[in-house]
């Protein structure tokens, strides 16, 4: 997900501890970028993670209700093996 900076904005209080916001801070300064960018990538960070949790629980979910076919698996699987490149 890409976040445009542009975007409308809307102003969040968040408590911190003052070690989190230490440590935020040293590496705001050290990529040069301010407090309030790290906290909105880490957010959607955590958003990222869950969708793509949810994708997995919906792919395991799905092959629960429809399983690979295991000639197509042992094709696929001998497919792999032809087509690895020595090294």
């Amino acid at each position: 997900m890409v976040y445009h900076m542009d975007m409308a904005r809307k102003e969040v209080l968040v408590q911190l501890d003052d070690e989190l916001v230490e440590r935020l801070d040293r590496l705001a300064a050290r990529l040069g970028v301010s407090r309030s960018h790290l906290l909105r990538r880490g957010a959607l960070a955590v958003l990222e993670a869950e969708g793509i949790k949810r994708a997995d629980r919906e792919l395991i979910a799905a092959y629960g209700r429809l399983p690979q076919d295991p000639l197509i698996v042992a094709a696929a699987g001998r497919l792999a093996a032809e087509t690895v490149p020595e090294w």
